[in-house]
């Protein structure tokens, strides 16, 4: 007697004598289809090629880069950036001035704000690759040796800030709007000064510190 267990088989549906084959039922079409694809599964995984064995993704195209040379708190800086590169990173990432503080980098907070040819703006928003041959002042060239810059020794006299983080933007918002001439009320200063949060709500201050450095108060 035959020790090996029968192999499996699957039940195919009856051809009637006329050649054409009966509709198989539902359950019937279910079990032949999930063994005969089953097989072929199995099959697959077993014969077909290792995952392992899959050819190197191609390199991607290097990303366009541009050289820019401009003038940084006096001092001319030529680098080569990628196009999509800030101002703002290209001070903090490439010239390590990190006095400009990426806050919410979408424009909103002003905390990146520099000078541009004496204009602020906002370094988040502006490409590098846009200001060959720009002038730009940050904190960092504000103050003349150790001689800080009137808006600098406001800020200290008038106590307008509390954690700073906002204070080099506002500094230098502050020095473009004296330069502006919108420093007539504290209303007007308050309407130039809006683009700069202070999370710490230092704002009676920062606008003190302003009239201070413009009018001498």
């Amino acid at each position: 007697m035959s020790t090996e267990p029968p192999e499996p088989t699957v039940s195919l549906p009856e051809v009637s004598p006329e050649g054409s084959s009966s509709a198989p039922s539902r359950r019937t079409f279910i079990a032949t289809t999930t063994a005969v694809g089953g097989a072929v599964v199995a099959g697959g995984l077993i014969a077909g090629p290792s995952v392992f064995g899959a050819e190197p993704a191609v390199a991607a195209e290097a990303v366009p880069s541009s050289r820019v040379s401009l003038t940084v708190n006096g001092v001319r800086r030529t680098v080569t950036v990628d196009n999509r590169t800030s101002l703002l990173d290209l001070l903090r990432e490439h010239l390590d001035l990190t006095g400009s503080k990426k806050g919410c980098n979408a424009g909103a907070c002003g905390a990146c704000t520099v000078l541009v040819d004496g204009r602020r703006v906002n370094s988040c928003l502006t490409l590098a690759v846009r200001l060959d041959g720009a002038e730009v002042t940050t904190i960092e060239g504000l103050a003349k040796g150790e001689r800080l810059h009137p808006l600098q020794q406001a800020f200290i006299d008038q106590d307008a800030f509390q954690c700073g983080y906002c204070t080099p933007g506002q500094i230098m918002s502050g020095v473009g709007c004296i330069q502006e001439g919108h420093t007539g009320s504290p209303e007007e200063i308050r309407e130039f000064m809006s683009g700069n949060i202070c999370r710490c709500g230092c704002y009676v201050k920062i606008v003190r510190a302003v009239e201070q450095t413009a009018h001498g108060k």
